[in-house]
């Protein structure tokens, strides 16, 4: 399955009503006094709408991404117009304030920071790139920061989990060529999952997922580890590999039961990874390759609901499925 450009107008087009509703909300923000009782567009002038500020930074990465990918998507003005509207100084230098605040410390940490890398690292050479860069350092620097204070990692499938927030990381500071942040992040990646064996892949998935604790390590320690020394790990991690089916989701206008939608669609994206990974002989790649494509269409038909709970993120992770290891950005 490939983005078709009639899929990648269909995502467009629903990521431009997201990333412009303000309303339905839900925000993570801690109010330091009465002056913090505010709207989601006077608190995040760039990234108010979709529910909630990650969901609303990984729909702008949507439209970037099918904007590269099909360059003559009829969206493409649409989507141009939307950045110009949404990346100014004045509305960047605003989230700069918001992260800055005391009490924003832990704000979108670690899921939120690494999808506003992975935006960045999308549009990079594009002339939106230089305006969001004081956010990108600073949540760059919120990571330096972070990392060597944390002395465990978080492990569930869900927004804060380590590794996921890790593997983007790594992936902007291999483009941006920021050896402090891809150092501070290769450190804790050693520091939490070297050693780590036997994962209990048997125990997933919990029921509002959307990542998978063992694959999204996986598809972090690929990139940390060389080839032969990930594939010894790989051995140890998961010694009967990864017997994982797609998982059935039994009510989409649930918020976090369609969750589930979301973890095919990751566990997707991270097989294909980890496949691409390792040596092309190892008799693991073609049943994980498998495994991935069964995975990436069971969460694409739930795609078809329609329901808010779902279409304000999932076109996020279609994209991401369908895209990763195929149009990876400079």
């Amino acid at each position: 399955m490939a983005l078709t450009p009639e899929l990648a107008s269909s995502f467009a087009r629903t990521a431009l009503a997201n990333v412009a509703q303000e309303y339905p909300a839900k925000l993570d923000h801690v109010m330091g006094g009465p002056a913090d009782v505010r709207g989601p567009r006077e608190l995040h002038p760039a990234f108010y709408g979709s529910f909630d500020w990650h969901s609303c930074v990984h729909m702008h990465w949507t439209l970037a991404r099918v904007r590269r990918v099909h360059p003559s998507l009829p969206e493409r003005a649409a989507i141009d117009d939307a950045f110009d509207a949404h990346f100014t100084v004045r509305n960047i230098e605003a989230e700069c304030a918001y992260v800055a605040r005391p009490e924003s410390a832990a704000f979108e940490r670690t899921y939120g920071w690494a999808w506003l890398l992975e935006l960045a690292r999308e549009l990079r050479g594009e002339r939106w790139w230089p305006v969001l860069r004081p956010l990108t350092d600073a949540l760059a620097a919120r990571y330096v920061d972070y990392l060597p204070r944390q002395r465990y990692p978080l492990r569930q499938g869900l927004h804060p989990n380590s590794a996921f927030g890790l593997a983007f990381a790594i992936d902007y500071a291999d483009a941006a060529g920021d050896a402090v942040l891809r150092a501070a992040c290769v450190d804790a990646a050693h520091r939490w999952f070297a050693r780590d064996r036997d994962a209990p892949v048997a125990w997933e998935p919990s029921g509002i997922d959307f990542l998978s604790p063992a694959l999204m390590e996986a598809d972090l320690m690929r990139r940390v580890l060389g080839p032969r020394d990930f594939s010894s790990w790989l051995d140890a991690f998961v010694p009967d590999g990864f017997a994982l089916a797609p998982v059935a989701v039994d009510d989409r206008s649930d918020g976090y039961i369609v969750h589930l939608d979301g973890l095919n669609l990751s566990r997707a994206w991270c097989m294909e990874g980890i496949a691409h990974a390792l040596p092309a002989e190892d008799p693991r790649v073609a049943a994980m390759r498998a495994s991935a494509a069964a995975h990436r269409d069971a969460g694409m038909r739930g795609l078809a609901s329609g329901d808010y709970a779902g279409a304000h993120w999932l076109a996020t992770f279609a994209t991401l499925a369908l895209t990763a290891n195929k149009h990876r950005s400079a």
